[in-house]
């Protein structure tokens, strides 16, 4: 295992085959060997959970996470007593609940969960998911007339509604109460409901800035049972929901809703897969079929084959089927449901592969100039995949990225940014400032909409907003790494153990190696543009890599000439159980010429 000191380039890598800087990830070296003494772990393990911030006594937490330890007192929350109790009184008074959701994942999960809650204590319960379209994004008066004039007295909204001043102010003057369950960024002032709850109200001191919507929801879920409880509402023999059995859908929105995976939601997690490998809900268990998902779920098949599916009926058909597939109960609704978005998936990688295409040539056709941000503008380019495309040109380019397109003259679009940028505050702002129709989001990702005639000064506003917070970003590419592995080391027995630093994702990255001084023994092009290496390693040991979609990247061309010649090889060691095997594979991100 090699760990050299983090401020040299790692193995001397300045410039890499897919022109990174390869650097090792800083960490307290000490502190990973007493983690790993402390815990009777090998070294390597001792500094990834150092790398990631453990401390000594946080170990045991971060190893094996529990909520009996970390679940915090929901009324932690502001407002979260006002809410609860408001929803206990509906449910005790028989009153119908309206849950306002989202149409991506985490408000997918979100009203799921909310729904089968309250169904569970035998409310009636409407839920509404908005169409991209044809209502865009937030709660609007129009559907909360619509669910009130159902028999609605309540409505919940999941993932949304901090910033929808004007449709709850409308629902108030209709004499609709409305509870806000949002994570969104918040402004000074909070709109006009029964209940704000959101750990990023300027006012709130839970602590709990890093949940999901979907974990949001579930300390509600929590706090309104123990209203209940406390009202004496369980007193004559009627069950208490489970709420455990509702973690399975907390694990999929905090996963593919790129929350940082530390702390409670570290354990949420945790205990939400453990939840889905029981297959308790028919439909994430029928996602799961579709999905030809043979073994017990990781949150890799969380953020990368089931969340997709979820999302494609918000992003280019039905709004709605996400949070119905969720919150089924009949095996055969959801079988279908599970279908019909799998087939949407398909098609929204096809639109997506087409914007993409035209994006690129949109950013590589025109000098980026002085602006901080890349910005592509296509005419009836689909919305439900511009987030998307902005994701893959921020990956391609190591910058932050916004994609719209252009409706008739109303432009809604979507970015993704770098650490240490704050996109969703800087459009925020926008909107504040009066640029934006709408406009919201978090640090990493952010959503608006713009009249065509004033995009011009929207981009020089953002662009003037956080071009200081980008020189002070490092935005040299490069790739952050965890050591170097032998290949003869990269064992199963190494697999098993990396696995209790899981699951992996923001907050908590998988664990990437440098392979050094491999000779690719064999390599080939399989499926759609993956290449399939066979290497050898300087010291004996043999595995299978893939890189995935490389055949036309500087890095997969590379691999293809290098038939019996050696390179280092970077990427992350996945588990291969392809028939019962317990091989190790290397997903090779990135390569560089040996010696």
């Amino acid at each position: 295992m090699t760990l050299p000191q983090a401020n040299h380039s790692f193995l001397g890598v300045e410039r890499s085959i897919g022109g990174r800087r390869w650097v090792l990830r800083p960490a307290d070296d000490g502190l990973g060997v007493a983690l790993a003494q402390a815990h009777a772990l090998p070294e390597v393990v001792g500094r990834l959970m150092a790398a990631r911030g453990v401390a000594l006594e946080a170990a045991e937490d971060f190893l094996s996470p529990t909520l009996r330890r970390l679940l915090p007192d929901p009324e932690a929350l502001a407002d979260m007593n006002a809410a609860a109790q408001r929803l206990a009184e509906a449910v005790s008074g028989g009153e119908t609940i309206a849950i306002f959701g989202d149409y991506d994942v985490d408000g997918a999960t979100s009203a799921a969960l909310l729904h089968r809650f309250f169904r569970q204590l035998g409310a009636t319960v409407l839920v509404h998911i908005p169409d991209r379209r044809a209502e865009g994004y937030g709660p609007n008066l129009a559907a909360f007339q619509e669910l009130q004039a159902k028999g609605a007295s309540l409505v919940v909204t999941v993932d949304c509604g901090i910033t929808a001043f004007e449709p709850l102010a409308g629902a108030a003057r209709a004499g609709l109460d409305v509870v806000v369950c949002d994570h969104h960024q918040a402004e000074t002032r909070l709109p006009e409901a029964r209940a704000v709850v959101n750990p990023k109200r300027p006012d709130d001191t839970s602590g709990l800035e890093h949940l999901a919507a979907v974990g949001v929801a579930f300390l509600l879920a929590v706090a309104v049972n123990r209203a209940l409880r406390d009202a004496g509402h369980y007193a004559n023999g009627r069950a208490e929901p489970d709420l455990k059995a509702l973690l399975d859908l907390v694990a999929l929105g905090t996963v593919c809703d790129m929350v940082p995976l530390v702390g409670l939601n570290r354990a949420l997690v945790t205990q939400g897969l453990k939840v889905m490998a029981r297959r308790d809900n028919v439909g994430l268990a029928a996602l799961a079929d579709v999905c030809r998902l043979d073994r017990p779920p990781e949150a890799f098949h969380l953020g990368y084959v089931m969340g997709p599916r979820v999302n494609a009926g918000g992003r280019v058909g039905q709004a709605d089927l996400g949070a119905r597939l969720l919150a089924s109960e009949d095996p055969a609704e959801a079988r279908a449901i599970a279908e019909q978005l799998n087939e949407l998936n398909g098609l929204r990688q096809e639109v997506e592969a087409a914007v993409l295409k035209a994006a690129i040539e949109q950013v590589e056709s025109r000098p980026h100039g002085d602006s901080p941000l890349l910005f592509a503008l296509g005419r009836d380019w689909h919305p439900g995949v511009v987030g998307i495309v902005a994701g893959r040109l921020r990956e391609r380019y190591d910058l932050p990225a916004i994609v719209a397109t252009d409706e008739g003259g109303m432009v809604k679009g979507s970015g993704r940014g770098v650490p240490g940028l704050d996109l969703g505050g800087a459009v925020i702002a926008a909107r504040e400032a009066g640029l934006l129709v709408n406009g919201g989001g978090h640090a990493m990702a952010a959503g608006f909409t713009v009249e065509a005639d004033r995009l011009a000064a929207f981009q020089a506003f953002l662009d003037a907003r956080l071009a200081e917070q980008l020189a002070a970003c490092d935005l040299v590419p490069t790739l952050e790494l965890d050591g170097a592995v032998d290949a003869a080391g990269a064992s199963w027995t190494l697999i098993e153990t990396l696995a209790r630093v899981g699951p992996f994702g923001i907050g908590n990255p998988e664990p990437r190696f440098v392979l050094p001084d491999c000779r690719i023994a064999r390599v080939d092009v399989v499926g759609q543009g993956h290449v399939r290496c066979f290497i050898e390693g300087p010291r004996g040991g043999r595995l299978k890599a893939i890189a995935f979609k490389a055949a036309d990247s500087d890095v997969g061309v590379r691999l293809l000439a290098s038939a019996q010649a050696s390179l280092h090889l970077a990427g992350t060691l996945r588990p291969d159980t392809y028939n019962g095997r317990q091989d190790v594979q290397l997903v090779i991100d990135d390569a560089a010429e040996a010696g």
